[in-house]
């Protein structure tokens, strides 16, 4: 085949003129291919492409999108795009819903997962901050940071979000505490990672005491030695159980007051996500595999790694108060 002749700046001209045409007219009127005309318009000629260079959607679409958009935050592509056509008596792929998403500043991104915070919780976490915001991160390194977590199920489906909006509370996955799942306790402080423990049946008042006493008691008496320390706990029922205080008060052991459902003020969260990160990419087939990939990432966490979570404290204090309380990034 010979090569095509460039068209006269005439032609051109004229195919400008009549781009509002569709691709096959212009081609027909004029008597040229229609690759020709897609030449002219600087358009790839492809299924993907709409070679007459008319845009399918007007700005008022795009606007009703990012409406739909924002009152779906957790719909798929496919699924925004039958509700844009339904509304607007559009006729759009799923590719040009996507398009015009990103155009609009909208990405599809793994949400974010904090717990639900009701305005009594709120209230007591803006209480707690405030009451200890006068704490230095030399204070914080007293205290000895403790959780246990679950691993490591599916994330779940994407949401659509703009820069700026991780945190927005649409944006965000609310997570019931402790889905089904194989779970670790784990403590840490400002001078490193404590002994690990996984946990083989539900945690009960009497499990989690037998917990501290062979995981929390070696771990505090290699970092503090004689030194005084603070421990930390949330308030699952196993925790604030009455034989639990107890055993604290036999043991002589101070235990930190904590603000239910604060997971953003407990550093050994990052260190939980920090461990995941280091195996996510391992394919365990067999649960002691798995255990032995945890316990592995888990010794690898340097002192300074600690350290620097501790030093955060003081600002995980301050987001909290200028949240009012609500979920901060952390």
């Amino acid at each position: 085949m010979g090569k095509q002749r460039d068209l006269s700046t005439g032609i051109v001209a004229q195919i400008q003129a009549l781009r509002q045409q569709g691709l096959t007219q212009i081609a027909e009127q004029l008597g040229i291919s229609q690759s020709s005309v897609c030449k002219a318009l600087k358009k790839n000629c492809s299924k993907r492409t709409n070679c007459s260079g008319v845009r399918k959607t007007s700005a008022r679409d795009n606007k009703q999108l990012r409406k739909i958009a924002v009152s779906n935050r957790f719909k798929s592509t496919s699924e925004l795009t039958g509700l844009w056509n339904k509304q607007t008596g559009a006729d759009v792929s799923r590719s040009t819903t996507y398009r015009r998403l990103r155009e609009l500043g909208f990405k599809s991104r793994v949400p974010a997962v904090k717990p639900m915070l009701n305005k009594k919780q709120m209230e007591k976490r803006l209480k707690w901050a405030k009451e200890h915001g006068e704490w230095t991160a030399e204070d914080w390194q007293k205290v000895v940071f403790s959780d246990e977590s679950r691993s490591f199920g599916d994330q779940g489906p994407c949401v659509w979000r703009r820069g700026g909006e991780t945190y927005n509370h649409e944006c965000v996955k609310r997570c019931v505490k402790f889905p089904q799942s194989v779970m670790v306790w784990g403590c840490m402080s400002a001078r490193g990672v404590g002994k690990l423990c996984f946990l083989k049946k539900t945690v009960n008042a009497a499990v989690y005491q037998d917990v501290l006493e062979t995981f929390l008691i070696p771990t505090v008496e290699e970092q503090f030695g004689e030194e005084d320390f603070i421990f930390q706990q949330d308030l699952a029922p196993a925790h604030a159980a009455k034989s639990t205080k107890d055993w604290f008060t036999k043991k002589q052991l101070e235990v930190l007051a904590w603000p239910a459902n604060s997971p953003d003020l407990n550093v050994i969260e990052n260190l939980w996500a920090i461990v995941k990160r280091k195996i996510r990419d391992r394919k365990p087939t067999t649960l002691d595999q798995l255990k032995q990939n945890i316990a592995t990432a888990w010794e690898a966490v340097s002192a300074e790694t600690c350290d620097k979570l501790v030093k955060s404290m003081p600002r995980r204090l301050q987001a909290v108060i200028q949240a009012k309380g609500a979920a901060t990034k952390y």
